[in-house]
């Protein structure tokens, strides 16, 4: 957990608030928790979409 991620009794009740999907289709690639922290990553620091892309690549190869 990186120092601006959730902590785990924040998810437990930002989760439920969540919109379910409709259908299966595609498996996800991120988990929602983590795109969330994403997207709050990305507002606090201002750093462009095409920079969060990047670093989310690396982060996606290191597993």
């Amino acid at each position: 957990m990186g120092r601006g991620d959730l902590t785990d009794a924040q998810w437990a009740v930002l989760e439920p608030l969540l919109p379910k999907g409709k259908k299966p289709g595609r498996p996800a690639i991120w988990t929602r928790r983590r795109l969330i922290d994403g997207i709050r990553w990305r507002t606090r620091t201002g750093t462009p979409w095409r920079s969060a892309k990047s670093l989310t690549v690396r982060e996606v190869m290191r597993g």
